[in-house]
């Protein structure tokens, strides 16, 4: 396995595979890399003749009261799993490497879509996933981009910012993997205590009640989402920043549940903010 740490290197790579015709995969990570990431990289692997992992925290998308400083890395541990898992290339830039002291120009989408779930109370968070994701997209040229179900506001954003810029990319979606008690497999997993994790688990409890209801035919958006509410906030390290049910697509609110529609949480944990969702009729 190949690790880049500077643009040009990935690109020299890039422009041989491409000359030889090979197809090209790419999984954008922020590292501390566990099984979901692994799903995503075997997903790319089968799909395409090489694959890409970039490993970088990027700082564009934290706000100033984040965890950016504490955000877990462990590269040593990022480059033993890709590689039992068939990456061809990990690009692992520093800060200075992927931004310029002066660099002023950022993507952003500028309708209600990034201002709804996680965007209300991380206004810059898409601005900087846009900009980072459209940087690597111009580095590395793939054919196709992989992310992940779990960050679904994310993946709706990137799908719309590559139609909006006429990337010739396909984007894949791929399904969330949770741990053995239900919890959606997150790096800021690592942050939660014994007690914590095991309140953690009131998350998957509450997205499996809420598919359950929808299941039994239930299309009052509101009944359900109170339902779900109900259900977390009994826990008491639970604190609930959203439960919504919005369009899959838009992520603006609904309050009929049909297929494609998107019902979505952020809970905290303590001081850990974990997401969880499904979308109705499965993904996309």
């Amino acid at each position: 396995m190949i690790i880049a740490k500077t643009i040009n290197e990935v690109r020299e790579y890039i422009a041989i595979w491409h000359k030889e015709g090979l197809s090209v995969g790419l999984v954008p990570t922020m590292g501390y890399l566990h099984e979901g990431h692994a799903s995503l990289v075997d997903r790319a692997r089968s799909n395409c003749d090489k694959v890409v992992v970039s490993d970088f925290v990027n700082p564009t998308q934290f706000a100033p009261n984040e965890d950016l400083e504490a955000y877990p890395r462990d590269f040593e541990h990022d480059c033993q799993l890709l590689e039992e898992h068939g990456c061809d290339l990990v690009f692992y830039p520093s800060v200075e490497e992927m931004y310029s002291p002066n660099a002023a120009t950022y993507v952003e989408i500028l309708d209600e879509m990034p201002k709804q779930l996680c965007g209300k109370t991380r206004p810059i968070h898409f601005r900087g996933v846009c900009t980072i994701v459209s940087k690597l997209f111009n580095i590395v040229k793939p054919d196709k981009a992989f992310f992940g179900q779990k960050d679904a506001q994310q993946l709706a954003i990137i799908r719309r910012m590559v139609h909006d810029l006429s990337y010739d990319i396909e984007i894949i979606g791929c399904p969330i993997v949770r741990e053995s008690g239900g919890l959606a497999k997150s790096s800021r997993n690592t942050y939660l205590s014994v007690e914590e994790r095991k309140a953690a688990l009131v998350l998957s409890k509450a997205i499996f009640h809420g598919e359950k209801m929808v299941s039994e035919g239930i299309i009052d958006a509101n009944k359900v989402i109170a339902e779900m509410k109900n259900m977390i906030s009994a826990e008491k390290l639970a604190n609930i920043d959203y439960v919504s049910a919005v369009d899959g697509e838009t992520m603006m609110p609904v309050d009929e549940i049909k297929n494609g529609v998107l019902i979505a949480m952020a809970v905290y944990i303590g001081k850990t903010r974990l997401i969880d969702n499904f979308i109705v009729g499965g993904q996309k």
